[in-house]
């Protein structure tokens, strides 16, 4: 079980790093057609996407699990990151599937396949991951502070940022997902907020259930790790 999932989590990062790198070649090569030569402002945008933030998460955290099982030991803050970084995909494919797949991303091009592996089989393959893999112990509740951490300094940041910057393809601010630009939301910063809470809502209620599931015997997650503790491990 072991083996087979350390050969699993190293498909899966290839697929995900290949995934970004590949809509990174496509974006590229559209700018270039379109005459934009702002490349450093536009690779800064494509990299303020949530979507592409969990995903290259995900493909550290997946390295970093992959030795830890060679080495026979987790430590806890990597089952903190695992729990963070697993909650941030599932949360992904969960809003892109509900709310943005059709839309049109100011990325550039579009990578039908890169795009399918980042919003969806990324996220599937993390929650299967987390619920099957080993290096799992039960983290106590407080984990949860550090998994939502990340999306409210993101929030913070993509808010920010957005009229701070002017995209000439867009003649305006730039925001990564439309929802978030209160220029163009029925109801402007009324609008932006309700879909903040909305996705915030989510992060907690999937945050939860990966806190939850780890303090569950469901996938036996401790099996082929180091000696699970008897307590729930603390998140530092």
């Amino acid at each position: 079980m072991t083996l087979t999932f350390s050969a699993l989590r190293a498909v899966a990062l290839l697929a995900i790093g290949a995934a970004i790198a590949g809509q990174i070649v496509t974006s590229l090569a559209f700018w270039q057609r379109e005459g934009l030569t702002d490349t450093a402002f536009r690779l800064t945008n494509f990299f303020s996407f949530f979507t592409v933030e969990s995903n290259a998460a995900a493909v550290v955290v997946l390295t970093m699990a992959i030795g830890a099982t060679l080495l026979g030991r987790t430590p806890t803050w990597l089952i903190v990151l695992r729990a963070a970084v697993t909650t941030y995909m599932v949360t992904t494919g969960i809003v892109y599937n509900l709310l943005l797949r059709g839309i049109e991303l100011p990325q550039g091009a579009t990578l039908d396949w890169s795009n399918e592996i980042l919003h969806v089989w990324g996220p599937l393959y993390m929650l299967v991951d987390w619920l099957f893999g080993p290096g799992r112990r039960p983290l106590e509740w407080r984990a949860i502070i550090a998994i939502v951490s990340f999306p409210l300094v993101w929030a913070v940041y993509t808010l920010v940022r957005g009229p701070l910057v002017y995209d000439s393809v867009l003649d305006g601010a730039w925001y990564p997902y439309p929802f978030l630009n209160p220029e163009t939301s029925a109801n402007g910063y009324l609008s932006v907020s309700f879909y903040v809470i909305l996705i915030a809502a989510v992060i907690g209620l999937v945050g939860a259930s990966v806190v939850r599931i780890s303090r569950s015997r469901l996938g036996q997650g401790d099996r082929g790790d180091a000696p699970a503790e008897r307590r729930p491990a603390r998140a530092r």
